[in-house]
């Protein structure tokens, strides 16, 4: 499953009502450190194809959802499974660091 991007008009359809755990990455196109993420969030997301979506949030294009989900530092990500946000992790990370954070939402 390829990334998906996500702004205030199809939130709620790509991961609110998804049927597997959703990873949201909250990012900027300035952030260094979203940078450095975005290529094992996008592993991730081919590594977990069918048990867990993945969907970008760019902040300065979606600052009402950013604001909505109280994002004061990016980059963050947020888990959500059926609807709720189950976990949030904010600063860069390794792969393995962030697939043991992620794990427990995906059983």
């Amino acid at each position: 499953m390829s990334v998906v991007t996500v702004n205030d008009q199809n939130f709620e359809e790509e991961v609110l009502k998804a049927t597997v755990p959703v990873l949201v990455d909250f990012w900027a196109e300035w952030c260094g450190p979203c940078k450095q993420l975005s290529p094992i969030v996008d592993e991730l997301a081919a590594d977990l194809n069918g048990k867990l979506k993945v969907v970008k949030v760019n902040v300065d294009e979606a600052s009402e959802l950013a604001a909505t989900h109280n994002i004061m530092s990016i980059p963050t990500l947020m888990v959500f499974k059926n609807g709720e946000a189950v976990d949030q992790f904010v600063g860069a990370m390794g792969k393995a660091q962030l697939l043991a954070k992620i794990q427990p939402s995906l059983g």
